[in-house]
């Protein structure tokens, strides 16, 4: 690999990594003003999404994805049953425990709307990129939240401490305040 090409990856990666930490940043923004919009807490909004996807799960379970304490949930749960999102019920394959069951139609009705501005965004996005960049696209995405939800593990568990070698940019400057 040439110089020049180095430089330019070298470019690319550290812009690449500026970009996700102004998406990240835009993406909680978003959900932060869907909540408001809707009246709710931020997290209980991203609950509400988990719930989605996992369809009925016990408090507990849901405490588990979030990293929040069953506490906090129980709070996040009464406030979404009384916004109508979900409802507490037996589990059917065990009467002892309750599990926490969307109201998907609630939520389609309710809160998708919010989503299909930037829905539109996103497919005029897409357009721009052949069938198979978006699969490359695709898979970056999905291997990069993959990663992020074994490192939140990590944090969470307290497996993995934070690496305490400064960035090779931020070196000279640690160096100096030391």
């Amino acid at each position: 690999m040439s110089k020049k090409s180095s430089d330019n990856r070298s470019e690319l990666l550290a812009g690449l990594g500026q970009e996700f930490r102004q998406l990240a940043t835009a993406t909680i923004l978003f959900h932060q003003a869907i909540a408001d919009r809707l009246g709710m807490h931020v997290t209980d909004h991203k609950c509400v999404d988990i719930l989605l996807g996992t369809g009925p799960i016990t408090a507990g379970e849901l405490a588990q994805r979030t990293g929040l304490t069953t506490g906090a949930i129980t709070g996040v749960i009464d406030r979404l049953e009384k916004a109508g999102f979900v409802r507490r019920a037996k589990d059917p394959g065990d009467r002892r425990r309750v599990v926490i069951e969307p109201f998907p139609e609630k939520i389609e009705r309710e809160i998708a709307p919010l989503f299909k501005s930037i829905a539109r965004l996103m497919a005029d996005l897409c357009t721009q990129y052949s069938t198979r960049e978006l699969a490359v696209i695709r898979d970056f995405i999905a291997r990069f939240h993959q990663g992020a939800y074994e490192e939140i593990r990590k944090l969470r568990e307290g497996d993995g401490q934070p690496e305490r070698e400064a960035a090779p940019e931020n070196r000279q400057r640690d160096s100096r305040t030391s």
